[in-house]
């Protein structure tokens, strides 16, 4: 599963919009929306950053495992 598609349902699991999850990040829904879209990759402190919103490991979103 790619990370895109992984971004996305955690964010919809949490029931937040794709605007407050680039707010909580400090990005601008557009840059949000790269990485959810699959045209960006997010650079390392943002992938982070991610992780700990999400509470999910990094191993989690790359796909070396299947448990968050």
């Amino acid at each position: 599963e790619q990370l895109s598609q992984k971004l996305k349902e955690l964010r919809l699991e949490k029931g937040m919009s794709a605007y407050e999850v680039s707010l909580a990040l400090g990005l601008t829904r557009n840059a949000y929306s790269h990485y959810e879209n699959g045209r960006r990759l997010p650079s390392l402190t943002v992938f982070l950053k991610i992780c700990t919103l999400f509470n999910v490991s990094a191993d989690y979103l790359l796909g070396i495992t299947d448990a968050p």
